[in-house]
């Protein structure tokens, strides 16, 4: 095994302090912020609000950040690891064959018994306990060799599961940052709405028709590519999903946006012209995407190497860390879909499900929720979000979960102001 440098120690040591310095700030702004948000609505107030709001994600960047070059040196770690390990097979290996060459050898020459033809009882002793030595150098060197081979697996699984975490982490980061220029669109939408005074941003607050009508005429490409529906064209659809399933339409509309931003980016791989690096065959997992791919685009009459699917995620250095390959709308990757699609087809009855589809989208996202424990309470829909990003609720993701719930929250107010 590679030895831990000192300064490696050092280095996570203070990594990790760093974050512990972080969290504990990120909790006092949400302390601070759960304040202001009950104090009475002015605009004062409210610009403080949005600026804490962006401190506090700013904060939550910087601690996702801190975890990722963490993650970083255990990856490094677990690599050299993994050399070290592949060398001393390799070694094992070349042992193990010089060995059985002497031991053939020494059967095809059959020393001991001409030594004990010539009367040489003394040297066929020795020879025999020769050949016992051998055989047990030879069963030590097996024993090593399924030693290793095991060690081996057990350092390119715990590789796979980092690799894992670091892509979820670096997704992450992309939500944060995605959340942080929304606050500041807002922040400064809302002052160039208000022009700094009081009472217009009281006749904001009341200006719920004009509200409703923009809201309503939001576009969105979710049906298909190059289809367009309007906001409360989706609303219908969720609502009719939370009528058939039992999951919030408020959460699905949430979960959608997280994704995909309610179907606008479905993916920027595998497209019409792209590089061969960004293929399918490149950037899926080929174990547990790529078969399934294939089936999915066979049996909806689309062309494999043509259809977008999300990217992997990216390095520093640009090299592709984890698997890319989710589909659509909702992002299901194409193992996990085949074991949707044909419960969608149950409700729908078309078959096949199409994962491209908003409405088939929504099913699949609702039945997952669903499955994920989304029952219409604050705690089991957050757990469902999480659960939906990362297969389990690993405090270091709450920012996911927090802000499903938060877009979720905003788009009941939408929904109220339609009806």
């Amino acid at each position: 095994m590679v030895v831990v440098t000192e300064n490696s120690v050092e280095e996570q040591k203070k990594l990790q302090e760093e974050l512990k310095k972080i969290e504990t700030e990120i909790t006092k702004l949400e302390q601070e912020l759960s304040v202001t948000k009950g104090e009475k609505k002015t605009l004062s107030n409210k610009v403080l609000q949005l600026r804490k709001e962006q401190d506090t994600i700013r904060l939550q960047i910087n601690a996702t950040e801190l975890r990722i070059a963490d993650l970083n040196g255990k990856l490094k770690q677990t690599s050299e690891d993994i050399v070290t390990t592949e060398k001393k097979a390799e070694e094992l290996k070349h042992n193990l064959a010089a060995l059985l060459r002497i031991m053939y050898q020494r059967n095809h020459e059959a020393v001991t018994f001409r030594l004990v033809l010539q009367g040489r009882l003394g040297d066929a002793m020795t020879e025999v306990r020769n050949l016992e030595r051998l055989s047990d150098s030879i069963g030590d060197v097996l024993d090593k060799t399924r030693y290793i081979k095991q060690e081996l697996e057990k350092q390119k699984e715990k590789y796979a599961l980092e690799e894992d975490t670091a892509s979820e982490l670096l997704k992450l980061t992309t939500v944060q940052h995605s959340a942080l220029g929304g606050k500041l669109t807002e922040h400064n939408q809302l002052l160039k709405d208000t022009q700094g005074r009081e009472e217009n941003y009281q006749s904001l607050i009341k200006g719920n028709k004009a509200r409703a009508a923009e809201i309503k005429s939001r576009i969105y490409e979710l049906l298909d590519v190059g289809t367009q529906i309007t906001f409360g064209e989706a609303v219908t659809i969720a609502t009719w999903v939370d009528e058939t399933i039992g999951v919030p339409a408020s959460l699905l509309l949430a979960i959608l946006t997280q994704e995909s931003n309610l179907g606008k980016n479905v993916g920027t791989c595998n497209r019409l012209g792209d590089p061969p690096e960004k293929s399918w065959k490149v950037i899926m997992k080929p174990t547990r995407d790529q078969e399934p791919f294939k089936k999915i685009t066979e049996e909806l009459g689309k062309d494999p190497d043509i259809t977008p699917v999300s990217c992997p995620m990216r390095n520093k250095d640009g090299s592709q860390l984890g698997w890319g390959g989710a589909m659509g709308p909702a992002q299901f990757i194409p193992s996990t879909w085949m074991g949707y699609k044909d419960k969608v087809s149950a409700i729908t009855g078309r078959t096949p499900a199409n994962p491209w589809d908003i409405r088939d989208a929504f099913l699949a996202s609702a039945l997952l929720l669903k499955a994920n424990g989304a029952d219409g309470t604050r705690e089991g829909n957050w757990k469902a979000a999480m659960r939906y990003f990362s297969g389990g609720i690993d405090p270091k993701y709450r920012f996911y979960g927090d802000n499903v719930l938060k877009l979720a929250d905003e788009y009941e107010d939408d929904i109220a102001a339609l009806q």
